[in-house]
């Protein structure tokens, strides 16, 4: 590309406004000011930047407003670049922000090449996200409804004799139990209601990812990877939704960087230090991922519900998650033996769990995928 007949511009993106700044190759950057987020805006800034150089190339930081402008700039023909809000540069001491320096630094970081793209989905990936998501989202708050209970039964000293898992024996003392004091009662049967009301929510949400889930591209590898211990349908469903295409990724150790499974690094000279993980990238994925790493915790064997799993897939694939189990339930064991903590032990074990779940994903026969929009 060459910068002497190039646009760069970049946009500080809010729910109400978009401040534009712009430069043309390496020269002074200016701001614009605002515009409103509406497609006619939009178009008339795509002009007025095509006047003034033959390449157009925008760029914003990813957040809360999605993808919208993308596609619409894309479908214009532009190059547009979504950008990962961390890795931007900045300056130490830098006290003051505005949305005229961010749009502004969003140029000169563009022309630079100091910004790193974020994976975008298509419309249908991002759709059966939501769903997912929505699917989420109900699971916590059921789980939360249900601590709220538990925290009320326990302030007024009402305890539960056997294991209070939720289930058949459980849900039918909670629902037998009643209070002297009609305004307690009217609390408890509200607090009930709730968790009647989430759990409801999720069935639904449940059997719809079930019933839709065979149209979605990625089916194929959402059979695959329940052949994994610790991975269910809704696991393996819900970390594909936020991954999305693993082939994107050409070694297993870009994908743990992505999920910030990686260790931190603060070395210097000949010392190297490395503390926790990063925590960057998806937390979704992550820690779907760190919850069925749990499953390893016990010795190596297939299940029933795990045979079941394995009913239809290929042998290879098969062979690949026993030696998952055989590699990941020894080396949990190993690291517990050397005094590491449990829950390190089972962050250790989630990386390289990611590591099988990239290899699985590779070997399952995906069908033709659209092609992705570069930058």
């Amino acid at each position: 590309m060459n910068n002497d007949s190039t646009v760069f511009v970049g946009m500080d993106v809010h729910k109400d406004s978009i401040v534009v700044a712009y430069s043309v190759g390496f020269g002074e950057v200016e701001v614009i000011g605002k515009i409103a987020p509406r497609v006619s805006d939009i178009d008339r800034l795509c002009k007025r930047m095509q006047s003034k150089a033959s390449n157009v190339v925008f760029v914003y930081e990813a957040g809360p407003c999605g993808y919208g402008i993308h596609r619409q700039l894309t479908a214009k023909g532009y190059p547009c670049m979504v950008c990962a809000p961390s890795p931007i540069p900045r300056k130490p001491g830098e006290r003051v922000k505005t949305d005229r320096r961010d749009a502004a630094k969003l140029v000169r970081a563009l022309r630079a090449g100091d910004l790193s793209p974020v994976h975008l989905p298509t419309v249908e990936d991002e759709a059966f996200r939501d769903l997912v998501r929505a699917w989420g989202a109900a699971r916590q708050d059921l789980k939360q409804a249900r601590q709220r209970l538990k925290a009320f039964l326990l302030v007024h000293d009402v305890r539960y004799s056997g294991r209070a898992d939720w289930g058949p024996a459980h849900r039918r003392w909670i629902s037998g139990y009643s209070f002297n004091s009609p305004w307690q009662q009217l609390a408890f049967e509200e607090h009930r209601r709730t968790i009647e009301d989430r759990l409801a929510q999720c069935t639904r949400l449940e059997t719809a990812l079930r019933e839709m889930a065979p149209q979605w591209r990625f089916y194929p590898t959402i059979q695959t990877l329940q052949a994994l211990r610790g991975i269910q349908f809704t696991t393996a469903i819900g970390m594909l939704a936020e991954l999305g295409d693993l082939s994107r990724f050409d070694h297993p150790r870009q994908l743990t960087a992505w999920l910030g499974l990686t260790p931190s690094e603060h070395s210097s000279g000949q010392r190297r230090r490395l503390g926790s993980i990063t925590k960057a990238g998806n937390g979704h994925a992550r820690h779907l991922l760190v919850e069925a790493a749990w499953s390893y915790r016990h010795p190596a064997k297939v299940s029933p519900a795990i045979q079941q799993r394995h009913d239809g897939l290929p042998k290879a694939i098969i062979d690949r998650a026993w030696d998952a189990q055989l590699r990941l339930c020894k080396r949990y064991r190993r690291l517990v033996a050397r005094g590491k903590h449990p829950n390190v032990a089972v962050v250790a074990i989630a990386r390289e769990l990611a590591a099988f779940v990239w290899d699985i994903a590779r070997m399952t026969r995906r069908p033709s995928e659209p092609q992705s929009h570069t930058h």
